[in-house]
C-alpha cells in the first residue's frame, strides 16, 4: 500500500528529525501575512500577547492591535462591534478562556449577529501539560460546532493553522480556529490543499477509515504505517473542518471502508467523534470507535504522558482500528 497518495505532505514524515513546530506559530506568521494583504484585519488580545503569538502582529501592524487585558467577555463584544464597522477582528485567548469564558458573548454579539468575527482558542487539548486540567480545554469543539453561523477548524500542524488564517480571512462570518501550544511535527507543505468544508485523503487504504483532526493526525499516520505491517489497509483523512464537515468525502470513506475511528484531542462527545457519528447515524451507518477524552478532565504532566495516558497515541489507534475491523467482520 504506497503510503500518502492524495495530498501533499513532507518528505521527512516518518524521519525521527521532522520538523516539530508549535501550531500557535502558524497561527502568528498566519496573522502577518493576513494583515499584510487585508488592512481590515485587526487583532485583539487578552494579556496573552507571546502565549498566542499575537506578537508578531503588534510588531508588524501597532496600530491595528488592541491589548485588553483579562477580559474575555469585553474581547468578544467589542470585536462584534468592530466587525460590524466593517474590520475583521481576531481575538485571542486560550481556549479555556475564550470560548470558556465568553461563549456567551461569542454567541450573541458574534454568532446571532452573524458578524465577522474570528475567534483563536490557544493552547487547547492536553498537550498544554503540567498547567492541568483548568487549563485543558477539551469541550470547546463541541461548544463551538454547536453554535449556528460557526464554522470551527483544527488544524493538524503549524503551516495548515497559517492557511486556516488566511482562509478565515476570506469567509464572511464567525470563524473558531483551534491549536496548541506544544511543539508537534510539521509533516504538511505549502502545496498541500486546505478549505473550510474539506478534508484530505492522506493515506489510501480499504479496510478502515481513521478520521482525525489536530496534531494527532500525525499519530494516525503513524498508525496506518504499523496497520500495513499487520496486513490491514488503513485510510487517513485529515479532517481540519469539523463545521462544515466535507460530507462527501467521509461518507464515501465510510462505504469503501466499511470501518470507522475518529482521533481528536478533545471530548469525543460532541467533537469529531460526535459529529462524525452524526453523520454516518444518518447517511451510512457503519461501526465507528471513537479514540478522544471519556467524559473526563485532565490533569498535570508531560504532554507526552497525558496523550498515553488518555490512550490518544498511535498504539491507542491501532487497537481501536482492529476492535472496529472486528465489529464489522461481526456484521458481514
Amino acid at each position: 500500500m504506497p503510503l500518502v497518495k492524495a495530498a501533499k505532505l513532507s518528505p521527512k514524515i516518518f524521519h525521527k528529525d521532522i520538523a516539530k513546530i508549535p501550531t500557535r506559530n502558524g497561527f502568528g506568521e498566519g496573522l502577518v501575512l493576513a494583515g499584510e494583504a487585508d488592512e481590515r484585519v485587526m487583532v485583539l488580545c487578552a494579556d496573552l500577547t507571546e502565549s498566542t503569538r499575537t506578537e508578531a502582529f503588534k510588531r508588524a501592524f501597532p496600530d491595528r492591535f488592541v491589548q485588553l487585558g483579562v477580559s474575555e467577555q469585553s474581547l468578544a463584544a467589542i470585536a462584534a462591534g468592530m466587525a460590524l464597522a466593517g474590520r475583521i477582528p481576531f481575538i485571542a485567548s486560550y481556549a479555556c478562556f475564550s470560548p470558556g469564558r465568553n461563549w456567551e458573548q461569542i454567541r450573541t454579539t458574534a454568532c446571532l449577529q452573524e458578524v465577522n468575527v474570528k475567534i483563536a482558542g490557544a493552547h487547547a487539548g492536553v498537550s498544554v501539560g503540567p498547567d492541568g486540567a483548568t487549563h485543558q480545554m477539551l469541550e470547546d469543539i463541541a461548544l463551538m460546532r454547536v453554535l449556528p453561523n460557526m464554522i470551527v477548524l483544527v488544524p493538524c500542524d503549524a503551516i495548515e493553522t497559517r492557511k486556516a488564517v488566511l482562509a478565515a480571512v476570506q469567509h464572511e462570518g464567525p470563524v473558531y480556529i483551534r491549536f496548541a501550544r506544544e511543539k508537534t511535527p510539521v509533516f504538511t507543505t505549502d502545496k498541500s490543499p486546505f478549505a473550510i468544508g474539506k478534508a484530505q485523503i492522506l493515506n489510501t487504504g480499504s479496510d478502515v477509515a481513521i478520521v482525525a483532526c489536530g496534531p494527532l493526525v500525525y499519530e494516525a499516520l503513524l498508525a496506518a504505517k504499523e496497520l500495513e505491517t499487520h496486513g490491514v489497509s488503513a485510510k487517513v483523512i485529515n479532517c481540519p473542518s469539523i463545521k462544515p464537515l466535507d460530507e462527501a468525502t467521509l461518507i464515501a470513506a465510510a462505504k469503501q471502508c466499511g470501518a470507522v475511528v475518529t482521533v481528536e484531542e478533545a471530548q469525543a462527545a460532541g467533537g469529531l467523534g460526535g459529529a462524525m457519528a452524526e453523520l454516518l447515524g444518518s447517511n451510512y451507518p457503519v461501526p465507528i470507535e471513537r479514540v478522544g477524552l471519556e467524559d473526563t478532565f485532565g490533569q498535570s504532566g508531560t504532554p507526552d504522558e497525558l496523550l498515553e495516558h488518555y490512550k490518544l497515541t498511535a498504539p491507542w489507534i491501532i487497537k481501536a482500528a482492529k476492535r472496529v475491523i472486528k465489529r464489522k467482520l461481526h456484521l458481514y
